[in-house]
C-alpha cells in the first residue's frame, strides 16, 4: 500500500491501530465463509469522526474500504475482495444509552449483540433478534446482513427492531437516517440501509428497539420418527393460528452429533425434533402450549416434553445451542447454508436436500427455522481433501436453486455478500439489478465501499484487481498476495 496513505491512516486512528503486515493482515483475510481474500491493510478507529476522515482519505486514494464487524458473517461479507482497506468496528463498542422509558438503546457497531439484552435486563427489556452467533456477533453486522434468529418468526429479524442509524456517506460525511421515533416522514432510509451489506455506507450508530419481558414462556420440544412428519407439524402449528416465538428442527445427524456432548436424551433412532416456544401473558402461553402439544401428538410425534421453569427450558434449548459446535464430532469442515421455502414445501425440499448431498457423496446435517421455512444444511466435509471445497460449492448451488424453484430464496438471513452474488440472476431480472444499481448510485458509493458483493460480476472474490496488480508490480517479483 501507499507509504504516504498508510501515514496519513496512522495519524487519523494513531499507530497501532493500522495494521499492514502480512502477519496481521491474514486474520481479516476471511470470515466464517470458505472464501479468502487479503486486505491492503486495516484500519480500526475509535469514533465515528475517525471513520469519516478514513473514509475521505480512502476516497481521495482510490481505494475501496470493506466494513468489519466481529468477522461471523456467513456469506463473504467482511471478505475484502479488490484489497484496499478493512475497516473493523471492534473498538466502537460502547453502549451509549438505554433509555427505558421510551424502550430504545444506542449503541456503537462493536457492540455485541447479546450485551444490548444484559443491559437492558435490569429495566426488564431486551433485544429480540438473536443469531445465534449472539454471544460474538455485533450490532453493525447485524445491521448490514439484516440478522434474524430463532425468535425472528414472531418478533422479526433486524430491520424490524433498528429505528435510526448514523452514517458514514461514500463523501466522509456523517448524517443521520430516523431517530427515536417507530415513524419518520419521508422515504424509509434506515429500512433502505438495513440489509445493504457494507454498501451504501458505514453505520457508526444505531437506535434500536426493546421489547419489555413476556410474563410466560413455555418450551417444547417434540420428537418424531421422521423429518417429513416434523415438517408437517411445523405449517399445522401456524396454520391453527399459533404463531411461536421460535420454531426450530433438528434432524438425526445433528442429534448423533450432539447427544454425546450434551446428553439431551434424543432417541438415537429418532429422525427430527421440533422445539417450539411459546410466550405471553400466563394464560395466553400455556393454552398455546397445550394446542401445540396436541398438534403434534395428532402427527404423531413419539415423545413431547415441555418446560416452564427457566431451568427446564434451558435444558430443552441446550441441543439446538450447542448444535453447530457439536458439528465438529462429524467432520472437520462443515459449510453452512441459508435457503428459504415455504413452509408447505418443507417436506418435498428437505427430500431433496438429503438426495443432493447423496449425489455428491456428502453428509449434511440439519438445523434451522423451521417457523419460517429458513434452511441451514450443513454440508459435512474435509477441506485437507484435494476437491472437496469445490465439491461442497457446487452441492450448495443445486441445493439453493431447488429452494429457488420451490418459491423461496437464496438467503434468509445471512445475506448474499461474495457467496451468492451471482445466484441474483435467479430471482432478479436485469431491470431488477439495474434498479438496485441506481440505488448504490444514488447513495455515491460506487465501489467505495465492500465491492464485489451482492451484484452479479465474472470477477472471483480474491482475484487481483488491476490497481493491485499495479502495486504488485512495482514491489518486484518477490511480491506476494
Amino acid at each position: 500500500m501507499n507509504a504516504r496513505l498508510l501515514s496519513e491512516l496512522k495519524r487519523i486512528v494513531g499507530p497501532r491501530y493500522v495494521l499492514h503486515r502480512p502477519e496481521e493482515l491474514v486474520v481479516y483475510e476471511y470470515d466464517a465463509t470458505i472464501e479468502r481474500a487479503l486486505p491492503e491493510a486495516v484500519v480500526l478507529p475509535g469514533s465515528a469522526e475517525e471513520v469519516a476522515a478514513v473514509v475521505r482519505l480512502a476516497r481521495g486514494y482510490g481505494v475501496p474500504v470493506t466494513p468489519r464487524g466481529a468477522g461471523t458473517g456467513l456469506s463473504g461479507g467482511a471478505v475484502p475482495c479488490e484489497g484496499g482497506i478493512v475497516l473493523a468496528t471492534s473498538r466502537l463498542h460502547r453502549i451509549l444509552e438505554i433509555d427505558p422509558e421510551n424502550a430504545v438503546a444506542v449503541v456503537e457497531p462493536g457492540v455485541v449483540n447479546l450485551e444490548v439484552s444484559l443491559a437492558a435486563a435490569p429495566f426488564g427489556l431486551y433485544y429480540a433478534p438473536d443469531p445465534s452467533s449472539q454471544k460474538a456477533c455485533t450490532i453493525g453486522g447485524n445491521v448490514a446482513e439484516n440478522a434474524g434468529g430463532p425468535h425472528c418468526l414472531r418478533y422479526g429479524t433486524t430491520t424490524n427492531h433498528v429505528l435510526g442509524l448514523e452514517l458514514v456517506t461514500a463523501e466522509g460525511e456523517l448524517v443521520w437516517l430516523g431517530g427515536k421515533t417507530a415513524d419518520s416522514p419521508g422515504y424509509d432510509l434506515v429500512g433502505v440501509v438495513v440489509g445493504s451489506e457494507g454498501t451504501l455506507g458505514i453505520v457508526t450508530k444505531v437506535v434500536l428497539r426493546l421489547l419489555p419481558r413476556p410474563e410466560t414462556t413455555v418450551t417444547i420440544l417434540a420428537i418424531f420418527d421422521g423429518v417429513d412428519a416434523a415438517c408437517e407439524a411445523v405449517s399445522s402449528v401456524i396454520a391453527h393460528g399459533i404463531v411461536p416465538a421460535a420454531l426450530e428442527m433438528l434432524d438425526r445427524n445433528t442429534m448423533l452429533a450432539v447427544e454425546p456432548y450434551v446428553q439431551a436424551g434424543y432417541p438415537p433412532d429418532a429422525g427430527a425434533v421440533l422445539l417450539i416456544e411459546v410466550e405471553g401473558l400466563r394464560e395466553e402461553a400455556e393454552e398455546q402450549a397445550e394446542a401445540v402439544r396436541g398438534i403434534c401428538a395428532e402427527l404423531a410425534a413419539r415423545e413431547i416434553r415441555m418446560g416452564f421453569t427457566p431451568e427446564e427450558r434451558e435444558r430443552l434449548w441446550a441441543g439446538r445451542k450447542a448444535a453447530l459446535g457439536a458439528l465438529g464430532r462429524l467432520a472437520p469442515s462443515y459449510y453452512i447454508l441459508d435457503g428459504v421455502v415455504p413452509r408447505t414445501r418443507l417436506p418435498h425440499v428437505m427430500r431433496r436436500v438429503y438426495e443432493i448431498c447423496d449425489h455428491f457423496g456428502l453428509h449434511v446435517a440439519n438445523v434451522f427455522h423451521a417457523g419460517d421455512g429458513n434452511l441451514h444444511p450443513n454440508i459435512l466435509f474435509d477441506e485437507r481433501e484435494p476437491g472437496a471445497a469445490r465439491r461442497v460449492l457446487d452441492c450448495g448451488e443445486e441445493i439453493l436453486r431447488v429452494c429457488v424453484e420451490a418459491g423461496g430464496s437464496i438467503t434468509g438471513e445471512h445475506g448474499v455478500g461474495y457467496e451468492k452474488r451471482d445466484y441474483m440472476r435467479w430471482t432478479f431480472s436485469d431491470d431488477d439489478l439495474a434498479t438496485m444499481a441506481a440505488l448504490k448510485r444514488a447513495f455515491g458509493a460506487g465501489d467505495a465501499f465492500n465491492p464485489g458483493k451482492v451484484f452479479p460480476t465474472h470477477k472471483g472474490c480474491g482475484e487481483v484487481s488491476s490497481r493491485m496488480r499495479s502495486a504488485i508490480a512495482k514491489l518486484g517479483p518477490d511480491a506476494y498476495v
